[in-house]
């Protein structure tokens, strides 16, 4: 998926604001969320580049930002009717199941104990990512094999932090972990040299490694510790709800596959594309809606 065109195509989601499906009984998060006229969707304590950050005018950004903005228009007509609200990878279950926030979209994987032990219901997946490691290219290191006894910085409160200890026990190696809660102090603890690894979501070390300079003095290693389908996530049993985050990223996925943004949906409604087109713009009568 072309991140760079999902804001464009949450916008253009507005025009095919659609309508929501009829309260279920046990999940009321879509009769609060209108009720209150805005959607409470999650931030980040800091910056995760390239899915939640703040721009040098206080505005957020990134992947997960432009889905809050698409979910805000499928239900109000209106991206703008968002919060974000800024938290910890340790507080999103808690900040959801308070009803704090009204739908986690933080690059969070569906898991069995998140499903059957904390009550969590999944969307459909929007990005497939992977758990990798960054080095110091000083160190050498072909892969994270050869790097036994070395120091690895991980984020605090995330599966990252299984995922890199039974990758060791797997090769065979023993790592001394790191663990720091925000994404900007553990980035400044690996490229300060603290640490001679950084493990983290593959996008988000490619995105850091560029963003940082000095490209060539770091190597993201070979290795795949993990594959995880990243999901938006609601509580159990709000079945309309996350029926709601599902057309959403429908709608998203379709927009981009037409090439259909908000600069040129009227365009594009007036002389459908093909009949699929006209079906999703509501050019074709009792669609779209």
């Amino acid at each position: 998926m072309k991140m760079m065109q999902w804001g464009a195509a949450a916008l253009a989601v507005g025009l095919v604001h659609f309508a929501a499906p009829a309260e279920a009984a046990g999940g009321k998060t879509l009769e609060t969320v209108k009720a209150r006229g805005l959607l409470n969707c999650t931030g980040h304590d800091g910056s995760y580049l390239g899915f939640a950050e703040v721009d040098d005018k206080g505005n957020w950004k990134g992947m997960d930002i432009d889905l809050c903005r698409a979910v805000a228009t499928a239900v109000f007509g209106d991206p703008a009717k968002l919060k974000v609200v800024p938290i910890s990878w340790a507080q999103r279950w808690p900040s959801l199941q308070s009803g704090d926030v009204d739908i986690i979209i933080k690059a969070s994987g569906g898991t069995l104990s998140r499903d059957t032990e904390l009550g969590l219901q999944f969307s459909m997946s929007y990005y497939l990512g992977t758990t990798k490691v960054m080095a110091h290219k000083e160190l050498n290191l072909k892969s994270l094999k050869d790097a036994d006894g070395g120091t690895i910085c991980i984020p605090a409160g995330t599966t990252i932090e299984q995922q890199v200890a039974a990758y060791a026990q797997k090769v065979g190696i023993k790592l001394e972990p790191v663990v720091i809660e925000k994404t900007e102090e553990l980035e400044q603890a690996y490229f300060s040299g603290r640490c001679d690894m950084y493990a983290q979501w593959g996008p988000v070390l490619a995105i850091a490694r560029v963003a940082k300079g000095k490209v060539d003095d770091h190597v993201i290693l070979p290795d795949v510790l993990a594959v995880e389908p990243e999901v938006m996530i609601v509580r159990q049993g709000d079945d309309n709800w996350v029926d709601v985050a599902n057309w959403t990223l429908t709608a998203l996925l379709f927009a981009e596959q037409e090439g259909i943004t908000s600069k040129n949906v009227d365009e594009i409604k007036a002389k459908p594309t093909s009949p699929a087109v006209a079906k999703f713009l509501g050019a074709a009568p009792g669609m779209g809606k």
